[in-house]
Parts: structure tokens; sequence; C-alpha cells
């Protein structure tokens, strides 16, 4: 069982911490999203932002438990397609992925997009274009240098963005308690009124799903964590830490603008010039962009993750291709381009339209990862003796797949229409490279052959890694 990795067949490095990895997943996040959708969730739930990502959250901690569950049984980059490949079918987990890349191939380009739109703001006489290349090909280098380099800097420009967004709240904290908005902090309409409408509160949940993507991409460097056993608290610290933002910075946007405000586009410099100036505004849209930057190299380099995972257990000249791992570096190196080529894309897209498409994506992948606990745990292992078994292996993830399936449902006409034909076409490379389903896709744990940080040779498995392929052999989930 056990492989050791040496230069000839280079593996992904383990070098991240803890806290690494939930900043990451916070930095996928992008805690400064909240500002520029709250014109678009504002108006679609009627007035209640802060309710739309409570709803939001409820039902992406059921989900973050599944993953964190199953990414204790199969420690792998590959996140829901190793999931749904191992417990259902090879063939599955391939439609599952290829679903999610859906949401995980277009959010480094949401960030490029956003980040031509800030600067076109400040330099309206430059062609967009110029801006989207010159940042995709920083981000893709960096990504391409080392994922511990990546961490870092994805770390310098959380904290930044954090702590402009706590100014904001201290500056509107005063402008309320001066008269602004609601005229009090304290005031319980941004969170409930008599207008208030439950299911368009529901469809501006589907909106701000695309806030919280981020904490299941953190399974995605499963492979790169000093200790598989820290991904599932990261995964949970990510999404409570990145839910409390949302709530506290949409609850005071939301007083101080008790309407839309006729916000067009991204609204944050606007709101940023109406609580601070013109001087705050421009701190504030630096922030913007570093938080862009932020989730552009974490979310380039969990979706790099997920390519490379499915390039190596497939087959032929294109899955060897993007399952090369760099000598040097020890990073995805095609799929880190792969991606970076499809993030120039940000030339033209529509902001309205690649956000209605992520969700898409997104939400069917929960759904799968919370189905693919009850079918591991209840239905493959029969863990279902006593009320504590069947509430963990059944009630939890049921409650998963009904909340995301009702989120899913009420998705726009467009972004199922379009996430249709994208699933459609997922399912004729899949008929194309199974010669119309007469072979099955294999499945490789390749990531049994780790390289530890600073070694530069061979590496044996950790003992972390080690319990964790034991419990997987016998069927189990490996002790917390």
């Amino acid at each position: 069982m056990t492989r050791t990795a040496t230069m000839a067949n280079p593996t992904l490095k383990r070098s991240l911490g803890l806290w690494a990895i939930v900043g990451l997943g916070l930095g996928y996040m992008t805690p400064m999203t909240v500002f520029d959708t709250f014109g678009y969730v504002s108006e679609a739930s009627g007035g209640v932002v802060p309710l739309a990502y409570l709803v939001a959250l409820v039902v992406m901690i059921f989900t973050a438990i599944s993953y964190g569950r199953m990414t204790r049984v199969y420690p792998s980059a590959g996140s829901a397609y190793t999931y749904a490949s191992e417990t259902i079918h090879p063939n599955v987990g391939w439609i599952v992925g290829w679903t999610a890349l859906l949401d995980y191939l277009l959010l480094p380009l949401v960030n490029a997009l956003l980040v031509r739109q800030y600067l076109e703001s400040f330099f309206p006489e430059v062609p967009g274009w110029i801006w989207v290349v010159g940042y995709v090909a920083v981000i893709t280098l960096l990504n391409l240098w080392s994922i511990s380099s990546t961490s870092r800097v994805n770390a310098t420009l959380l904290i930044f963005q954090i702590v402009l967004i706590g100014v904001f709240i201290v500056l509107a904290w005063n402008a309320l308690n001066q008269g602004a908005g609601n005229g009090t902090p304290f005031s319980l309409e941004p969170f409930w009124h008599a207008n208030v409408q439950i299911m368009a509160v529901v469809s501006a949940a589907t909106i701000v799903c695309f806030s919280f993507i981020g904490f299941d991409a953190i399974t995605m460097y499963t492979e790169e964590a000093k200790d598989a056993h820290t991904v599932p608290k990261a995964i949970v610290l990510a999404l409570v830490l990145g839910g409390l933002i949302f709530f506290t910075a949409a609850w005071f946007t939301q007083s101080l603008f008790p309407t839309d405000a006729g916000f067009e586009g991204t609204a944050l410099p606007e709101i940023a010039n109406s609580v601070g100036g013109i001087i705050f505004q421009i701190f504030f849209v630096s922030a913007a962009v570093a938080a862009a930057v932020a989730s552009s190299l974490a979310s380039h380099a969990s979706v790099s993750r997920m390519i490379y995972v499915m390039g190596r257990n497939g087959t032929g000249p294109i899955s060897h291709f993007f399952s090369f791992v760099h000598p040097k570096f020890r990073t995805p190196a095609v799929a880190v381009i792969f991606v970076g080529i499809v993030s120039l894309g940000a030339a033209v897209a529509d902001l309205d339209f690649i956000f209605t498409l992520i969700n898409f994506g997104a939400l069917i992948a929960f759904t799968i990862v919370n189905l693919t606990v009850i079918l591991h745990f209840a239905v493959r292992n029969k863990q279902v003796k006593g009320f504590a078994q069947v509430f963990r292996n059944i009630v939890l993830p049921l409650i998963g797949i009904a909340l995301t399936v009702l989120l899913w449902l009420n998705l726009s006409g467009d972004a199922m229409l379009y996430g249709m034909l994208w699933l459609a076409v997922g399912f004729i490379v899949l008929a194309s490279i199974t010669r119309f389903f007469s072979r099955n896709l294999r499945m490789s744990f390749e990531e049994d052959a780790v390289i530890a940080e600073g070694d530069e040779g061979e590496a044996a498995l950790n003992e972390a890694d080690r319990e964790v392929l034991h419990e997987q052999e016998q069927g189990g989930e490996p002790r917390p």
C-alpha cells in the first residue's frame, strides 16, 4: 500500500497547517463580496440581506459537516469528484466533477473580472483586457511557484481586507448613530420587517451561496495539509468565520441602505464613498482588489488540484497531460496554466451571467456530497445502530440534501438552462472517453505518496496518512 515519491514521479508537497488552510478558505470566500453583491441581494430579498446570508449559512453548515466526514474517509484533493467516484461509481464521480468545474473554473474568472471593473473605474482610458492579461499572468505564476507562497500572500491580503471591513463597521456605527439609514445600529429592520417574503429570501439565498463557495474547496488541499486530520476542522472554522463576517457586514450595510438605493453593478465603491468619502473609498476599493487577489490565488490553486486529480485518474494523453506535476515546484503545472487561460475570459465576460452558472454547479456538488455520506456510512457500512448513528448518517445529510435542493430549484431560469447545457456536454465527453460507457474510469489514490515540506528526496507516508488509509481499508471513519 505504501509508495514513496521520487523526483522522477513528483507529488504535491505537504506544507499547509490548520490556519493556512482556513486562510485559503476565507480568501476563496472573499469577505468583500458582501459589498459587491449588496444591490442585487437587497433587491432580491426585499431589503433583508443579513437574513439571506443566515439562510445560506444554515444550508452550508449541514453540507460542511458532510464534507468534513467524507474528507476523513477519502483524503484526496478531488473533493466531491472523489467522494462520488468511490461511493457511487467513477462515471458518476466524473459527472459530479465536471459539474463542479462549472463553479470552480469560473471563480478565478470572476475575480479577474472584478479587478478589471475596479481598475477601469480609476483608469477608464486603459482597455480592460490589458488589466485582465496582466492580472491573470501574475496569479498564474504565483500558483505555479508553490502552494506555500500562495498561502503567505493570501494571508496578507486577507488580513488587509478584514481590517478595512472593521473600519467600515466603525464608520457605519457612527453614521447610524448620527441618523443615517435606519438611525440606529440596533434596529431589527435589516433582519425582518412587515414586507418580508420567505420565498424572496430563499431566492436571495441562492445568490449569496456564491459567497460561501470556498469552504468546500478546502478539501482540495488535503494532499498538501501537514496533517490530513486538520482539514475537517478547517472546513467548519472557515465556514463559521466567513458567515460571521458576511452577516455582520450585511447588517450594517442594510442598516445604512434600507433599500437597494439604485445601485448598478458592484455597489462597493458607492457604499464606501457614502460612508467615508473619497479617501476611504480609495482604501476600500484597494481592499476589494486585495480580496479579489486573495480569492484568485485560493480558487486558482484549488481548481487546479481538482483538474490534476481528474487527470491523474483518467487514461490517455489528455489525462496524463493534466496530471503533470512540476518536478521542482511540485505544483500541478499544466492544470494551473489551463485555469489561467480560462480566466482570460474575464476580458469579455458578464458578471451577472457568471454568478448564475457558478451556483448551479456548486449546489449540485453539495447535494451529492450529502448523499455520499448516507451511501458510505448507512448503506455500505451499515452504521445505523441506535439513534446517534441514524441521526449522523441519515438525518443530518438528508436535511443537507433537502436544503440544497430547495436552493437549487430557486435558481434563475438562465442558470438552469445553461447549467443543463454544461451538464449535457459533460455526458457527451464522458461517453467519448469511456467509449460509450463500455469501460469504466479508474480511481487512483496516488496521494499516498507525499512529500513533506523541506524534503528534497524520498518521503514515506506520515503517521496521519497511515491511520487514514488504515481506517479507509477497514471501511470505517478515521478517529478524530
